[in-house]
Order: C-alpha cells, then sequence, then structure tokens
C-alpha cells in the first residue's frame, strides 16, 4: 500500500473527526439548546418588547389626550403625564420619562435621550399637521391650498441629548448576542481540541496513528475536523437567529445590519479558531493526563476570557470606547470585540488591519505549534516545559 501524501492524511483525520463528533450527543444537545434559546429568545423579547408602554411626559395638558389617541392608532401604548417644563430633561436623562415633549400642538418638540420611536415620532406629527389645518382653514375661511402648505410646512423636532447610532439599544444588544456566541463556540471547540488531544496521548491511540502519518499532519486534521464541527454549529446559530430577528420583528434596524453582524461574528469565529485551537493543541500535547490539560490552557483561556469580560462590561455603555477599540485591534483579542463592535460603524481600515494581522498571527502559529506538537505528542510522563519542547526540535 503506498503511503499517504500530506494532503490525504490530513483529510482522512479531517474526516475521521467530523463523522466522530458531528452526530455525538454533545454536538447534537449544545445545537438544539442553542437553537432553542436563540429562536425562543426572539420570540419573547419580541412579545416583551411589544407590550411596554412608552411612557411621555408633556408642559401642556391638551396634549396627552390626542397624543395617547394617535399613538394608539399607530399601535403604541403611551402613558402620559403633565411634567413642569424645569424637570423634563432631567426625567429623560434619569430614565424616568422616554419622552418629554414640550412646545405648542402645531410645534411639539420631543426631547429624548437616544432615539425617539417611530411611532410616537409620527403620532406627533399626525398631531402637528392637524392642528395646523385645523387652525389655518378657520383663519382663511377654507382655503385648501393655504391648509394644505400649512399641513405641509408642520413637523416634529427632535431633540436627542445623548446622539449615538439609529436604533442605539438594539445595536448593542446585536453586538452583545454576537460576541457571546463567538466566545462559547470558541471556549467550547477550543476545549475539545485540547481533550481529543491529552485523549489520544494518554490512550497511546497517537502512537498507532502517527505509525502512518506525521504529527503535524495529525495535528492539522484534528484542528480542521473540529473546526468544521464547530463552523456547521455557529452557521446554523447565526442563519437562525437572522431569520427568527427578522419573521419576528425583534428589530427595527435594517435588516442589513443584522445580516452584517451575524457574517462577522462567522468570520471572527473561523479566524479565532483557528488561532485559539492552534495554541489549545499544541499546549494539550506537553501533558499526559486530562487534569493537568487545564494547567497548561489556562493562559489562552484567558486571551478568550478577558476581552470577552471587557466588551460586555464597558460597550454597553460607551460603545465608542477607546480601549475597546485597541483591545480589538490585537488579534489574540479580536475574535471576542470584533464581534460585538460589528453590531456598529468600525472603520474599514481597522478592518482591514485586523485582519492581516489575524492571518499573520495564524501563519505564525501554524508554524509553533506544528513545532510543539510534534516535539510532545510522543513523550509521556510528566508535563514537558515549553522550552524543552522548543529546543527539541
Amino acid at each position: 500500500m503506498s503511503a499517504l501524501s500530506a494532503r490525504q492524511a490530513v483529510l482522512l483525520v479531517t474526516r475521521r473527526e467530523i463523522e466522530t463528533r458531528i452526530l455525538s450527543k454533545m454536538f447534537l444537545i449544545f445545537t438544539g439548546l442553542m437553537l432553542v434559546t436563540v429562536i425562543g429568545g426572539s420570540v419573547i423579547f419580541t412579545l416583551i418588547g411589544g407590550s411596554s408602554a412608552v411612557t411621555v411626559g408633556v408642559t401642556d395638558p391638551a396634549l396627552a389626550r390626542p397624543l395617547a389617541a394617535a399613538a394608539d392608532a399607530l399601535g403604541e401604548d403611551v402613558e402620559t403625564r403633565t411634567v413642569p417644563a424645569a424637570t423634563g430633561e432631567k426625567q429623560v436623562l434619569d430614565g424616568e420619562l422616554d419622552v418629554f415633549v414640550t412646545g405648542t400642538a402645531t410645534a411639539p418638540k420631543a426631547v429624548v435621550k437616544r432615539q425617539l420611536d417611530p411611532a410616537l415620532q409620527a403620532a406627533l406629527a399626525s398631531i402637528a399637521r392637524q392642528t395646523a389645518l385645523d387652525a389655518e382653514i378657520a383663519r382663511t375661511g377654507g382655503d385648501p391650498a393655504a391648509a394644505n402648505r400649512a399641513a405641509a410646512a408642520a413637523k416634529v423636532d427632535v431633540q436627542r441629548l445623548d446622539p449615538q447610532a439609529e436604533g442605539f439599544g438594539e445595536r448593542i444588544g446585536l453586538g452583545m448576542f454576537a460576541g457571546i456566541l463567538v466566545y462559547l463556540i470558541l471556549l467550547v471547540y477550543g476545549q475539545t481540541v485540547v481533550q481529543g488531544v491529552v485523549e489520544e496521548k494518554s490512550s497511546r491511540v497517537v502512537e498507532l496513528l502517527l505509525t502512518s502519518i506525521r504529527p503535524t499532519q495529525l495535528l492539522f486534521g484534528k484542528v480542521l475536523g473540529i473546526g468544521v464541527v464547530g463552523t456547521v454549529q455557529m452557521l446554523l446559530v447565526v442563519v437562525a437567529g437572522v431569520v427568527s430577528a427578522q419573521v419576528t420583528g425583534l428589530f427595527s434596524i435594517p435588516a442589513s445590519v443584522i445580516t452584517w453582524a451575524g457574517f462577522w461574528a462567522l468570520v471572527w469565529f473561523l479566524l479565532g479558531y483557528v488561532m485559539y485551537a492552534l495554541m489549545f493543541a499544541a499546549l494539550g500535547s506537553l501533558v499526559s493526563r486530562q487534569e493537568d490539560a487545564n494547567g497548561v490552557v489556562t493562559p489562552v483561556m484567558m486571551l478568550i476570557i478577558v476581552p470577552y469580560v471587557i466588551g460586555v462590561s464597558v460597550l454597553p455603555a460607551d460603545p465608542d470606547s477607546g480601549l475597546v477599540e485597541l483591545l480589538s485591534l490585537i488579534p489574540f483579542f479580536s475574535p471576542t470585540l470584533m464581534p460585538m463592535r460589528a453590531a456598529f460603524d468600525v472603520p474599514a481600515w481597522q478592518v482591514a488591519l485586523t485582519l492581516t494581522l489575524t492571518v499573520l498571527l495564524i501563519a505564525l502559529m501554524i508554524q509553533l505549534a506544528g513545532r510543539i506538537y510534534r516535539n510532545s505528542v510522543l513523550r509521556t510522563g510528566t508535563r514537558i516545559r515549553l522550552a524543552d519542547a522548543f529546543r527539541d526540535a
């Protein structure tokens, strides 16, 4: 029988990993739970979000009833209260009011913290137009042209006390979902790589495998095979999330933003997985027992956990955080932070720079991980020092 080529050897190991894991109970249960969580979450949040009332403060009590009626006609649940002009803006900033309406019926001014609900803005515009139309008809004695001109000129003036991107809250939620998803699957499949390497080494199966293929071929086939399984799972969850968000109308932001965020979550998972999996596999080859594995891979896990914690702690309050922006450009931190930022407008040069640096780092990791794995995977017993794994090449 002729020896396997490098390509055949890698594909053989890849297929073995896929067949072993794609139908495993862990994969099926984990995938099912994530799909139920994503789809069920979209439905639940839509129902919860659709039932909440918007609290509107008005300085003119005469605006309260027509505003509530106009909003109700547009499917918006509005609770109105009369608020002194001096405290209205403070109540908006403190979260006591969603909207503070000042001005006159023909020229209302809506003060909001970030953005005005479209239905409420339409309701205010409707009141302004109708009031202006009635006043002009009464003044001109029923001139339709003048009435139409006055109605067309009526508009709502919106003042944002804390300007942010359109759909600020929804973008934050989308970014957090993408970041959490990438974080979870990176951790799960990074640990899967470690467990696979240590299990083969401790059971001496690796010695049998390496009679037919080279260590680096086994390494790359394992990383590729487990990566395919992880990518299938990631793709299923991303597609389910995007589709369910569209079907339930969970987000009011453009569908392109949701799809774009899902695309970048998948891209950064792929890049992050390859980078981290190579490190996990290399470090896992230094030990021969599962109980020793956590100790050697903790530094890599921290590269995933630390930026994730920073992202979910800082971004919701400050999407323009300079710290998060800087860390997201560092390839070790990019896979968890960039998906969170993707829901907002990330400068193209930052994306290009980070992608380039990450690809270059992966190329370096291929060399380093291959060397460590090759020198360590057949050595059993006590934990191998990282310096020895390099020196014995």
